[in-house]
Formats: C-alpha cells, sequence, structure tokens
C-alpha cells in the first residue's frame, strides 16, 4: 500500500487520489458540510475493495451503537483474501470517549483503510488527537459552500458532469433549494438523466423537471422589490399561498433580508463601479448592475426601515406576536410595507 504525503487537500484532489489507489491509513473527515464526507466515503467504498471483497474486509459501524474498543478492534483486524480491511465508523461524532481512539492513530494498521465520519459539526483541530492524526493519516475539514458562493459553485459542478447551465437557472436553484448540496445534486440529477450531455440547463427545464416556477419564486420576488413592481409582487405573494412549497416565509424572507443588506453595503462603497461591486459583494458582475439599479430605488432610510420590517415578519412568521394571521396574510402585508 502507498501512504501519499499529502496532508491538507480539496475533496477533488483527495478523490483523484483514492482512485489512484493512494490510499491513507486514517481518514478523519469532519465539518459541517454532510456532502463532501459523503462523496469522499463513497469514493473509498467504490475503490479500496473489490465487490467480491466486501462481505468479509469491510466493516460499517455507527457511532451511538459502538463502543471505543469494538471500534479498535475492527480497525485492527486482518483482511481476508484481500489486500485491504476498510473500516468505516458513520456519526463518529456519537462515539462515548471518542478520544480514547487516540491509541489506535498513534499506530495505526498498515492493512486498514480507518474512515471517520464526524458530521454536522467540525472537530477541534487543536486536541493532540487531531495532530495524531494529521501525522498518521489525513485530516479532513468539510466546509459548507457560502451562499454568495452556491451560485457558481452549482455552475462548476453542472460542468464537471458534462453539461452548462445559465446564470438565471443556477441562481433559480441556489436561491429555492439553499445550502443543501447533497439535495442541490440529488435535484440535478433527475436533469441528467432526462437531458443529453452538453446541454445548456435553463430555467424552463428546473421548471418542468424541478418544479421551481422561473415566474413564482424567492428569486424573482425579490427582482419584483427591486423595481417596486407592486402588482407582479404580489401575484407572486398569492401563487406563495397557494403552493406553499414554492416559496415558504422562511426562505423568502432570509432571500430578502440579503437583498436588502447588499444595497446598505452598495450605498457606503467608495467605489461604486460595476466591477467594483462585484469584488466587494463577491457577486456576478450582471447581479452586481440590478442592484446598483436597485440603489436608485431604496436610499439607505428605508433600506433600513426594511430590514426592521424584516425582522419583525420574521418574529410573526414564527407565531411571536401573531395570533391570527395565515401565513399568506404575513406575506402580502409584509410586502406592502416593504413597497410603500
Amino acid at each position: 500500500m502507498q501512504w501519499p504525503n499529502n496532508k491538507k487537500m480539496d475533496h477533488k484532489a483527495i478523490i483523484k487520489d483514492i482512485e489512484s489507489k493512494k490510499f491513507e491509513k486514517v481518514y478523519f473527515l469532519h465539518g459541517e458540510e454532510a456532502y463532501f464526507i459523503d462523496e469522499i466515503t463513497k469514493a473509498l467504498v467504490d475503490n479500496v475493495l473489490e465487490e467480491h471483497e466486501r462481505d468479509f474486509n469491510q466493516a460499517i459501524l455507527y457511532g451511538k451503537d459502538s463502543d471505543v474498543l469494538n471500534v479498535i478492534s475492527e480497525a485492527k483486524g486482518y483482511p481476508m483474501m484481500a489486500e485491504y480491511k476498510l473500516v468505516i465508523l458513520k456519526e463518529a461524532q456519537d462515539l462515548k470517549d471518542f478520544d480514547k481512539l487516540e491509541s489506535y492513530f498513534e499506530n495505526p494498521s498498515d492493512r486498514t483503510v480507518f474512515v471517520i465520519n464526524y458530521k454536522h459539526k467540525t472537530f477541534d483541530t487543536r486536541k493532540k488527537i487531531a495532530k495524531v492524526v494529521a501525522q498518521n493519516g489525513l485530516m479532513f475539514k468539510s466546509e459548507q459552500v457560502r451562499d454568495y458562493q452556491l451560485a457558481d459553485w452549482i455552475t462548476g459542478y453542472v460542468r464537471t458532469v458534462g453539461y452548462t447551465i445559465t446564470s438565471k437557472a443556477s441562481i433559480l436553484l441556489a436561491e429555492f433549494l439553499g445550502s443543501d448540496l447533497s439535495r442541490i445534486t440529488n435535484e440535478l440529477s433527475k436533469l441528467f438523466l432526462l437531458l443529453e450531455k452538453g446541454t445548456a440547463i435553463n430555467d424552463i427545464h428546473i421548471e418542468e423537471n424541478i418544479g421551481i416556477s422561473k415566474d413564482y419564486n424567492p428569486f424573482e420576488l425579490t427582482n419584483a422589490i427591486a423595481v417596486r413592481d407592486v402588482p407582479k409582487a404580489f401575484s407572486i405573494a398569492n401563487y406563495f399561498e397557494h403552493n406553499p412549497k414554492a416559496g415558504d416565509m422562511m426562505v423568502v424572507i432570509p432571500a430578502t433580508f440579503n437583498f436588502f443588506s447588499r444595497l446598505m453595503r452598495i450605498h457606503f462603497l467608495p467605489n461604486k463601479n460595476k466591477e467594483a461591486v462585484a469584488a466587494a459583494l463577491k457577486i456576478q458582475p450582471f447581479v452586481a448592475t440590478q442592484l446598483m439599479q436597485a440603489t436608485k430605488v431604496y436610499n439607505p432610510k428605508k433600506i433600513a426601515a426594511n430590514i426592521a420590517i424584516l425582522h419583525e415578519y420574521d418574529l410573526k412568521s414564527k407565531g411571536i406576536g401573531n395570533s391570527s394571521f395565515s401565513q399568506g396574510d404575513l406575506m402580502r402585508e409584509m410586502i406592502y410595507r416593504l413597497l410603500h
């Protein structure tokens, strides 16, 4: 077995090494984003063992159902009729006395690939156990893709699968599906089954196959608010009332808050040309152009008032200070106050 010396890599580089049969003795995968952890783990399952070797040489354990001694015993086990043994500890964050695994990490087996899935939280890398893993294996922190990076991430992901996607379609997916990368890739996989390789995915494809309306969604509501298009904004709000999955208050309020927060930042930027705004806000230039136009509609005083309104309706949507209004009534009232 060849143990690579790389210790700090992104998930694509790690997977590339795995596919080249360059394995680490220990893969400590931790962090808030489950998607990258799952992708690396899948690559290991697909590459460490042949399918006929897995019955006797692959062990999947769960933190809440295991103890440290049992986990170490599995990791120290010798492979049967195979070169390696693969041990995967899922939900490792739930393993009692987790730090006692340090004794194994200090002297890991040369014939075992031990994978730790420590999901939805970041492990304290200041601990000695983390330093030991880094010396004898690979420590990978799976970080969430920031909201402002989502559309670009979707564009890049789609390209790696052999398609392209329009800016509007990628933003539509990001606004509607949020930062859950597993959900985004699952929805896109439906499109990949239906569309030929090389297809440029657009908002029509999204509407027809994923069920996100190209005209009635939080992204279009924000666009209507940006230009104070009252009829369109209320039309979208009415659509949301009858199609709650299309635009829940819990999605609309953060998206609208993000819009007004960006406008406020633009008002106080020293350089307000398109390129400078795009760089400062980490957005695409065409989005910067739209936002710059919206700053002519909303001055800082109105923006501050609207941010306060959004906070008020965020509380009301959660039942605080609201005892009788429906979600539809709340949304229409909120939109009226934002626009007037």
